[in-house]
């Protein structure tokens, strides 16, 4: 089985930088060739910071507009994180603590690395002439949009978890590093060897970070979680599309996304831990019980009030008007008015119905909830008589 460590070198053609030295072991092979958006020497300056620079160009500066100062040092310089995750909502915690100036080793399969690299159309674009591209990777395929959306300033390296020394690898990695993150399946990783506990003999200042499906423990614990099977399974889909319509699953995958938030945020609260105590931690996130809690208020209909979710489309269940409304010309407007002086502005300004505000079937959001039929009926008339941009107009400025 070899090699056991090698350069990713189906990474982009167009980003460079320098792995550690200290992983030449019996059996492997190791190139100094990793992905970042800089090179070694700049690697470090926040996504944010870059921004700003950016933004206080000649070229980019408005008239007269006051120039943003200089983004803070990154808060996260001299943090390593082992990154052991793949596909979407690990990826997103690791690229987030690599923007606040972390060094993220991503570790990848051996034989295809990431599963997203290869979920393309769309990609980056290659060279139109091969010979721009270096030796090693002119063979290799492009490289998708998805993955590289997630993998900003992240080193990568490709590690045979079945071997001997690839584990030790791993293991010295472990050693050096200040927080591991894992998307493994409960247990996998304990049963290599790799486990909490077995990473905290190794490290005892280990922040170990477990993005799993659903848990540690209980029955599914040992099942893959998937965003869009955990979007059906924990309520998403059942109060996403239109009313009367068949569930819908959300245009982005939304479960991984806020799990990968979660993960970040739990993990910058371990280091704060480790701070105080000069022990690590053992975060465990999941993909189902972040999904519970992103019910919000919908959860607590129903744990309050006993009151099941339904499907509303684009209106919300409490707040009328909340919804996608129909203009003149084809057009649509996505029009929120949360409270009654909202309400007011939108009928008096904007829609030129000072008597809705009167109305009381419409003078309370209690009202207009109750009432949402006919005023729905009212605005959708107003505005179909004139075409979106007009009523854009209208708004600009007002709300």
């Amino acid at each position: 089985m070899k090699p056991v460590l090698r350069t990713s070198s189906h990474l982009p053609r167009y980003l460079t930088g320098t792995l550690p030295t200290g992983s030449s072991l019996p059996g492997t092979r190791c190139q100094r060739r990793v992905s970042g958006w800089l090179n070694t020497s700049e690697r470090h300056p926040t996504f944010i910071r870059r921004l700003q620079t950016q933004s206080n160009s000649p070229e980019s500066a408005e008239p007269g507009a006051e120039k943003p100062g200089p983004g803070i040092p990154p808060p996260l310089r001299g943090i390593r994180i082992l990154d052991l995750t793949r596909v979407l909502a690990g990826p997103t915690a690791t690229m987030l603590l690599a923007d606040l100036g972390a060094d993220v080793i991503k570790v990848e399969e051996v034989s295809r690395g990431d599963d997203t690299r290869a979920w393309y159309p769309p990609s980056a674009p290659l060279p139109v002439n091969k010979a721009d591209l270096p030796p090693r990777s002119a063979h290799l395929p492009p490289e998708s949009a998805y993955f590289l959306a997630v993998n900003r300033n992240k080193r990568s390296i490709t590690v045979n978890f079945k071997h001997p020394s690839g584990l030790e690898i791993l293991r010295k990695l472990v050693k050096t590093s200040d927080v591991l993150v894992e998307n493994f399946v409960a247990g996998k990783l304990e049963k290599m060897g790799l486990g909490w506990e077995q990473c905290k003999e190794i490290n005892p200042r280990l922040v170990y970070a477990s993005i799993t499906g659903y848990g540690q423990s209980g029955p599914y614990r040992e099942a893959a979680g998937y965003d869009v099977i955990i979007e059906a399974e924990a309520g998403l889909m059942h109060i996403t599309g239109e009313a009367g319509g068949q569930p819908c699953k959300v245009g982005v995958a939304a479960t991984d996304i806020a799990t990968g938030l979660y993960a970040h945020g739990a993990i910058m609260a371990g280091l704060l831990s480790r701070q105080q105590t000069g022990k690590g931690v053992w975060i465990d996130c999941n993909l189902f019980e972040t999904q519970i809690a992103g019910l919000a208020n919908i959860a607590s209909n129903y744990l309050i009030a006993g009151q099941e979710a339904s499907r509303h489309g684009t209106a919300h269940p409490s707040i009328v008007p909340y919804q996608v409304f129909p203009c003149g010309g084809g057009g649509f407007l996505m029009i929120g008015a949360g409270n009654n002086k909202q309400f007011g502005i939108l009928a008096e300004k904007i829609l030129d119905r000072r008597d809705l505000v009167t109305d009381e079937r419409f003078s309370t959001n209690e009202a207009r909830v109750t009432n949402r039929a006919e005023l729905v009926g009212v605005i959708t008339e107003v505005l179909l008589k004139r075409d979106r941009e007009y009523w854009l107009e209208r708004f600009h400025g007002l709300g």
